[in-house]
């Protein structure tokens, strides 16, 4: 990939890509992904049990009810594929300029920093608290990733596909599951408001739906119990936090395994064909943002308005979901499309690069916004305490300081301190740090 790096590609439209433009489209769209990835996870720092239904905690009404439809329409779920699928384009960069080098110790480099990527995902959930945390789940799947570095764009294509059905599929299942509690529950009470003696099945479906209908609704006294739970010492914490942990990244590891696996092998394919690096033309882009967006929020949008008129309940939430994979893979597809012609076009330029910056510094970024949320929130005491859209000033102004401390460490150092200690730990060898005074930044280190 070195070769092809100092080379302007050009597609059959005559419009020059040069490299400089082609990397940070990358690093662009990692940036919006990273912002995204925040405008969901905020919910999780500073309110229990509102990340889907924000009837349980933050209002369900007025702005609140605005940023939770925006939230769900444009946002849930898309930015974890955007971010999925630049992953398994870096994949194919790294490995690429491994191999062209000619290293013999290529495969060490690679797992090493794999490996060095789920130590800092369990750092983040462990010491930062945070349970919500991606970089373990991430650096699990890269060590399947290298097997498949070397296919033609065709078979990652089929591959991903089979890995997201499989997601799919899973998701189906629970949310019949849910549905079936359901409808088991209803029939359940009405013998038993007949007076009807109730079968042991019977009496289980009572029983269980409780705890079934929990994944969307709570109660008042649950959520204000969560709110008192997280105003402890930090030693406290961290003792509840760590069995929580173990349980996310290992089942959680099983469960979600598939869907962030398959937009990876989606993105070498898209890689591989040109579509990250703006070579080919841009009625594919218009096709990606056209399509994926006639499907994916077209979706989101029906799914969100049932869920409005049915009052928030649990059923209602599990009937949306069965549509969900649908319109979240198609969402991911326009954005995808929308933020790669938006690169194309050569508009805003010096917000391109602020946001590029935030991109190219992403391990760095998502570790701050862990340590953000957990000082915020816990810290400060602010959990459980603010409405829903308030937290979008919280949100706003954590994106503005990695905005300007991106720009400004990148003018000085040529890596995100955290991606400097990657690369030292990954190469076995301190890098250099710091810019040479005389040398013009570089779009981008791998």
């Amino acid at each position: 990939m070195r070769g092809e790096e100092r080379t302007v590609l050009v597609d059959s439209g005559g419009a020059a890509a040069p490299v400089s433009d082609r990397i940070e489209a990358l690093d662009f769209v990692r940036g919006v992904a990273l912002f995204g990835i925040l405008y969901m996870n905020i919910l999780l720092f500073g309110l229990p049990y509102a990340y889907s239904n924000p009837a349980n905690a933050g209002g369900a009404t007025g702005a609140n009810l605005w940023v939770w439809a925006f939230g769900e329409i444009f946002v849930e779920g898309t930015q974890r594929g955007l971010f999925s699928i630049l992953f398994g384009a870096s994949t194919i960069l790294l490995t690429s300029r491994l191999e062209a080098a000619r290293r013999a110790d290529s495969a060490d480099i690679y797992f090493r920093r794999a490996l060095w990527l789920i130590a800092f995902g369990m750092f983040d959930a462990y010491v930062l608290l945070w349970q919500g945390d991606i970089l373990f789940l991430y650096g699990v799947a890269a060590l399947f990733l290298y097997a498949f570095r070397t296919l033609p764009p065709g078979k990652l294509f089929a591959f991903g596909a089979a890995s997201l059905l499989i997601a799919c599929a899973w998701n189906a299942h629970e949310t019949w599951n849910l549905i079936g509690k359901h409808g088991a529950y209803e029939a359940a009470s009405a013998a038993q408001a007949s007076g009807a003696e109730l079968s042991p099945a019977q009496q289980q479906a009572i029983a269980e739906w409780p705890a079934a209908a929990a994944e969307f609704v709570v109660t008042p006294q649950d959520a204000e119990a969560a709110i008192a739970a997280a105003v402890r010492p930090y030693p406290t914490l961290f003792a509840a936090n760590a069995p929580q942990v173990a349980y996310a990244e290992s089942w959680g590891t099983y469960r979600y395994f598939c869907d962030v696996f398959g937009m990876m092998l989606i993105g070498m394919g898209l890689f591989r064909l040109g579509a990250l690096t703006l070579k080919v033309r841009t009625r594919v882009y218009l096709a990606m943002m056209g399509l994926g967006y006639a499907i994916g929020l077209a979706v989101n949008a029906a799914e969100t308005r049932w869920v409005m008129d049915h009052g928030f309940s649990a059923v209602a939430f599990a009937q949306a979901h069965v549509t969900y994979d649908l319109g979240r893979l198609a969402t991911t597809l326009g954005h995808l499309g929308a933020l790669m012609l938006f690169v194309k076009s050569g508009l805003l330029g010096p917000v391109r690069r602020a946001i590029a910056a935030v991109g190219r510094m992403a391990v760095t970024n998502y570790l701050l916004q862990s340590l953000a949320g957990l000082a915020i929130f816990v810290g400060f005491g602010l959990f459980g305490q603010l409405e829903r859209h308030q937290l979008y000033y919280v949100f706003a102004a954590i994106c503005a300081g990695e905005l300007v401390f991106s720009l400004l460490w990148l003018r000085v150092f040529r890596f995100g301190p955290v991606e400097w200690l990657w690369r030292w730990l990954t190469y076995l060898k301190r890098p250099p740090i710091r810019r040479a005074a005389t040398v013009a930044p570089a779009a981008v280190e791998a």
